[in-house]
């Protein structure tokens, strides 16, 4: 095909950090509290304000805890983890590197005795009903960022848990429905749904989570950035913006100004919307183009956010995987060179196809626009692929 005259307005399709919202300008950091102290006045009203904007928008229960803690998506998990597992087994669910990332800690850096492991490749959800959400706690991605799979709902879990359900939820928070009722430990970032900056982690802990940190001490030591407690008590300060350590006054201004947005285009089911109706263009592209197909093998469970595909093509998959890994290299370097798209290459180690954010701050018209660029990056592919053979 000849190539598409019009490009995306936007060109970001990045899985994380994430595109920012329609309209940002750095002049909606002007008012950011740079200079002064976290633990100024103005500096905690702003941390406080995110914790209770991020509250009314999730419609998080008002007995469940919100803190702003470090290191991202990541450093919530770990907290999670560290501060509250050991004294149940565990049943870990895992479907791509993530959630395989928190089998290796709490195996072999934890090192938990009664762990058990519930796993499955890319494109697939491991059998819920094999896990035990009444007797255990339970570590799992919503969504699965690396894979484009995400649990369908929340069903799988029971509602008369004894152990604690630990979820990590970076690339689910604000563009999926969350049972809240069911989640005991919800973790995720600025830098996903809300396009904010990177670097901090949210994490919202429900009054079941609460009462085991202040009943349960772990056996191994806690490094400072992971204490939730004090004198076995919960440490009540983080939950009012009393942050561990020193957060970065720009990322938080910017984490209110997409708070902001998402009130002013009508909240988390404004969002939700956005996310799947970028999914659904995907959907109804790829049906019509023959070459390109989802990741996710059951329907139910594709991602609407980190939305991974692999290349179904016959003559594409009698390649070699070196090859179609070339191929691929070579499909998202046309798109950067035109300015097209950035950074939609699949995970490192998921299998080679394209990942395309489609969380709601991407707009509709530009994965519109994207998915023609993408039939004539093909083409031209495939074409350089014909005459190599």
């Amino acid at each position: 095909m000849s190539k598409p005259t019009q490009k995306p307005a936007v060109p970001h399709f990045s899985s994380g950090p994430c595109a920012k919202r329609p309209g940002w300008t750095i002049e909606a950091l002007k008012d950011a509290a740079t200079g002064r102290s976290h633990r100024a006045k103005i500096g905690k009203a702003k941390l406080e304000e995110v914790i209770t904007r991020t509250r009314a928008l999730l419609n998080v229960p008002a007995d469940y805890r919100i803190g702003i803690v470090p290191a991202s998506d990541t450093g919530a998990v770990e907290m999670a983890m560290w501060s509250l597992l050991g004294a149940k087994g565990a049943d870990m669910v895992a479907w791509e590197s993530f959630g395989q990332d928190w089998i290796t800690d709490v195996v072999k850096q934890l090192k938990l005795d009664n762990v058990r492991t519930h796993t499955a490749d890319y494109g697939k959800l491991p059998d819920l009903s094999k896990v035990d959400t009444v007797n255990r706690d339970v570590v799992f991605t919503w969504n699965g960022t690396t894979s484009g799979v995400r649990v369908p709902n929340g069903d799988w879990i029971s509602p008369n848990r004894n152990g604690l359900t630990i979820c990590d939820a970076t690339s689910a928070v604000f563009a999926m429905d969350l049972p809240w009722q069911k989640l005991d430990v919800v973790t995720y970032s600025w830098q996903k749904v809300l396009g904010g900056e990177g670097a901090h982690g949210m994490i919202i802990l429900s009054p079941k989570a609460v009462e085991r940190l202040e009943s349960y001490t772990p056996k191994w030591p806690l490094p400072k950035i992971f204490r939730l407690t004090s004198g076995g008590k919960i440490s009540e300060g983080i939950f009012k913006g009393e942050t561990i350590n020193t957060p970065s006054m720009i990322c938080v201004e910017d984490a209110l100004d997409g708070l902001k947005w998402t009130e002013s285009v009508g909240g988390v089911k404004a969002l939700i919307a956005r996310s799947e109706n970028n999914l659904k263009v995907i959907k109804e592209w790829s049906e019509k183009t023959g070459w390109i197909g989802f990741l996710a093998e059951d329907p139910a469970t594709i991602s609407c956010t980190s939305i991974c595909m692999k290349v179904v093509d016959p003559e594409f998959q009698k390649l070699s995987k070196e090859a179609q890994e070339e191929a691929v290299k070579k499909l998202t370097g046309l798109l950067e060179k035109e300015g097209v798209a950035f950074d939609i290459g699949a995970y490192r180690s998921a299998p080679p196809g394209i990942r395309i954010w489609g969380g709601a701050t991407v707009e509709t018209k530009d994965i519109e626009l994207l998915t023609q660029w993408l039939d004539w990056a093909y083409g031209e592919v495939k074409q350089s692929l014909a005459v190599a053979a």
